[in-house]
């Protein structure tokens, strides 16, 4: 039989349909790429904020058309179907398998139960809102993790170092869709990092709700700094860079270890969500807005070129006028290299959905829109700056007129940030120059990409 997927939400829920796929294929099914062709599709599904919902509700829907056609199961599964299992089986009639996260154990004995005998088990056992209550959720086994089929190309793969949350910040639905924090030991990483390694994977993405919580709950102690320099040791590894890092948990060693590692990228992804201490307690936060400034002069002061990202939260109950001319202002002043802005999202089940004070739609939107302009203006300023930079940039694909390789440089995250388009001057033939490093210089610039020249060497 075929089978199709779709991922949706973020990098974490990637890498668990890969695993997925993994299976699906050590079982001997062909994997296809168009929906049309597919006996059975398969959605993973993010249940994260109110955008991530609809958006899945409307694939989900989008799916089952097929249905109509060729596809025989509709399969679903991930962060809404742990929250809402019992809803969806009652308004979906469409889906003929809904799997939760707490069940990912026994996912693949409930895909056999139902494409070979057509067997569904539905558990009616209700899914507690109750942080403290929600079981400790099972991750794939270290044998899923190897024999998981890469979606993201030739050149990077994330993996992922940790599963769920123990942070309990009142706006967030993590801790019980995912459960609390669990380390992967850290013999498997490297394991797996060895086995990617051998299949040509240049680039290394560490990623787990937040980074520099690993190891602490097995080790007891973070052991994110030692991870990282491990993993650099590991032959054909050129990049390795780690996202989410919460500014408590962010060492002097781990700066460090940064600072001098020329295979870690100089890039700190920190979300620190806001800034005013009123708001920061509201959100359960455990930095305050002295500790935040101090922490990325730290950062700024001990590597020199290094980039900042930030995540930030608007509209957040409670938030006043002052709160976000405190926040304008912080904007303005650090100078973020990258900034992404969430309009607050009321979530069922947290602290903050019960808070007084809830901000006005309009609200959130004109909030939204003025830190991103101001973001925008810092943007384009920053970038101006690199204009006669040169940077090792890694080619990943070709424009289809054949006038630009496409890249990134060790600044950059895939998907998230900026490319670079590279004029091709070279006679080189382009197998020789994709999924290859090449050094180039900076001639023009936009808001976010940037246009470059090959430095013959």
């Amino acid at each position: 039989m075929n089978v199709g997927f779709v991922a949706l939400g973020c990098s974490k829920n990637l890498i668990d349909t890969e695993c997925l796929i993994g299976m699906f294929k050590d079982n001997r099914y062909q994997i296809v790429n168009e929906e049309e062709k597919a006996d059975i599709l398969v959605i993973n599904t993010c249940g994260f904020i109110e955008s991530a919902k609809e958006e899945a509700i409307n694939t989900i829907l989008e799916m089952a058309e097929y249905k109509k056609q060729k596809c025989q199961y509709l399969i679903v599964m991930g962060c809404l179907v742990q929250r809402y299992y019992d809803e969806l089986i009652k308004a979906l009639p469409e889906v003929d398998l809904f799997i939760r996260i707490q069940d990912y154990d026994r996912l693949w004995d409930k895909i056999e139960d139902l494409v070979k005998r057509g067997i569904v088990v539905k558990e009616k056992k209700k899914i507690s809102k109750k942080i403290s209550q929600i079981p400790q959720m099972p991750m794939f086994t270290q044998q899923d993790f190897l024999n998981r089929i890469l979606t993201t190309g030739k050149n990077y793969a994330y993996i992922k170092i940790g599963e769920g949350c123990s942070n309990k910040c009142t706006y967030c639905a993590i801790p019980y869709i995912r459960g609390p924090f669990v380390s992967r030991p850290m013999e498997n990483i490297i394991e797996e990092a060895k086995g990617l390694a051998k299949k040509g994977i240049k680039e290394l993405i560490v990623i787990a709700q937040d980074t520099t919580k690993y190891g602490i709950d097995i080790y007891g102690e973070s052991k994110l700094a030692e991870l990282l320099e491990k993993l650099s040791e590991i032959e054909g590894i050129q990049w390795i860079r780690f996202l989410y890092a919460y500014p408590e948990g962010i060492t002097e060693e781990l700066i460090n270890v940064v600072s001098k590692n020329d295979k870690i990228a100089k890039y700190f992804d920190i979300p620190i969500q806001h800034i005013a201490n009123p708001v920061l307690k509201r959100m359960n936060r455990r930095t305050s807005k002295e500790q935040i400034e101090k922490l990325l002069e730290d950062i700024r002061k001990k590597i020199p070129n290094v980039i900042l990202r930030t995540s930030l939260i608007v509209g957040f109950p409670g938030e006043t006028k002052e709160n976000f001319e405190e926040l304008k202002q912080f904007v303005k002043k650090t100078k973020f290299d990258k900034l992404g802005t969430f309009m607050y999202s009321k979530e069922d089940g947290t602290p903050a959905e019960k808070l007084p004070n809830q901000i006005h739609g309009n609200t959130k939107k004109a909030r939204y829109r003025q830190i991103m302009e101001i973001q925008q203006e810092i943007s384009k300023h920053l970038q101006e700056q690199k204009i006669g930079n040169h940077y090792k940039v890694l080619i990943e694909n070709m424009s289809f007129d054949g006038k630009y390789y496409i890249g990134r440089t060790m600044q950059d995250v895939p998907e998230i940030d900026g490319m670079v388009y590279i004029k091709n001057t070279t006679k080189q033939k382009p197998e020789e120059i994709v999924n290859h490093f090449i050094n180039c210089k900076i001639v023009e610039v936009s808001n976010y990409d940037m246009i470059a020249e090959i430095i013959e060497k």
